[in-house]
């Protein structure tokens, strides 16, 4: 089976390839070399053969099964208009921010997933193991637990009933998430089939228009035309019904109804969602004044980027709070109900 290569491991090789290009054409010799230092799944050393076999990059990157179509895609544009060293560098950065975004958001929701694990555990000793003694004290005093003590009762004796099934199924959420967190490939199988139905709203939407514009920016970068770029930027969203759509609706939008290129990109990207109106007259403005040492489209991808992962913060610090004050209320709950009738008893007894 062929190694797909990571978003990390891409990101380092393009860097490095960059730097190759920057002093002239990439050698077998030269990827030989760096396979000395470590070649994950024999890429290095595929790509190598396929060099000395007269294969271009992008064919020798494509034959080792371990790119993505969206880098073969553009190693593949770059080749023929000389942009190469340009390229593989902006494709470096693009998987630098995938791995840091990636890297925030399970950081992210990493802390709020733990603080629920433990406050469940923490509900459940009290409904198992705390209860049955707090009813035990009841009997002895020739009461009973009533109302949602009762009830709380039950369900912790239900619940202790079934424990050897709960284990079971903690333990399958465990693998899971450990599964989850470990297998990259596994992960991108769980999110693409979340994505077909809530990939394209709020954060998420945020997140796929920094993608799109930062793939973008990299395809006009090889010397595409608007329409040309804008179809295989599209490719990133195969995935994702409502993303794709939104592309279809750039393309159409750039075009006349002749089907040439008569419409500005900026009004195209920006009535299809992907540009707010301050990113919408940014753009145009640049494009208007096109400067060399400035890509006005990485600005925004850039811009988006920053607005997502603040997104995404600010959901986690409303989330921390949501969480410690409802788990607080229930053992609040649970304690008040044994507590006060138990109160109310000794100081009748007293």
């Amino acid at each position: 089976m062929k190694k797909t290569l990571s978003n990390e491991e891409i990101a380092t090789l393009c860097l490095e390839l960059s730097y190759l290009y920057h002093g002239g054409k990439v050698s077998s010799l030269d990827l030989e070399e760096m396979a000395k230092d470590g070649d994950p799944g024999g890429v290095l050393t595929g790509m190598a053969q396929e060099l000395d076999n007269r294969s271009s990059l992008a064919e020798a990157m494509e034959r080792t099964g371990a790119f993505p179509d969206h880098v073969l895609g553009l190693v593949e544009a770059a080749e023929a208009t000389g942009h190469e060293e340009k390229t593989l560098m902006n494709l470096s950065n693009y998987y630098k921010t995938r791995v840091r975004l990636n890297s925030r958001i399970r950081n992210a929701l990493l802390y709020p997933a733990v603080m629920l694990a433990l406050m469940l555990v923490v509900i459940g000793v009290l409904l198992v193991k705390v209860l049955p003694i707090f009813d035990d004290v009841y009997a002895s005093l020739g009461g009973r637990l009533t109302g949602v003590a009762g009830g709380l009762l039950t369900l912790g004796r239900w619940m202790d009933q079934v424990m050897p099934v709960l284990w079971a199924v903690l333990i399958v959420l465990a693998v899971f998430a450990a599964a989850f967190a470990a297998s990259e490939s596994f992960r991108g199988k769980i999110l693409s089939g979340w994505k077909k139905s809530h990939g394209d709203k709020g954060i998420s939407q945020t997140l796929n228009n920094a993608r799109f514009i930062q793939a973008l920016a990299m395809h006009l970068a090889c010397g595409k035309r608007d329409d040309e770029a804008l179809e295989d930027s599209g490719k990133l969203f195969a995935s994702e019904p409502k993303a794709q759509e939104r592309c279809q609706g750039c393309l159409k939008d750039l075009k006349s109804s002749g089907g040439e290129i008569d419409n500005d990109l900026s009004d195209a990207l920006f009535l299809n969602g992907f540009l707010t109106g301050r990113q919408h007259r940014f753009l145009k403005v640049a494009m208007s004044h096109p400067s060399a040492e400035r890509d006005p489209m990485q600005e925004i991808a850039e811009d988006l980027n920053e607005e997502g992962e603040n997104a995404i913060e600010a959901l986690v610090s409303r989330v921390e709070p949501a969480l410690v004050l409802v788990c607080s209320i229930l053992v609040g709950l649970i304690l008040l109900s044994v507590m006060l009738p138990l109160m109310h008893i000794m100081a009748a007894i007293g």
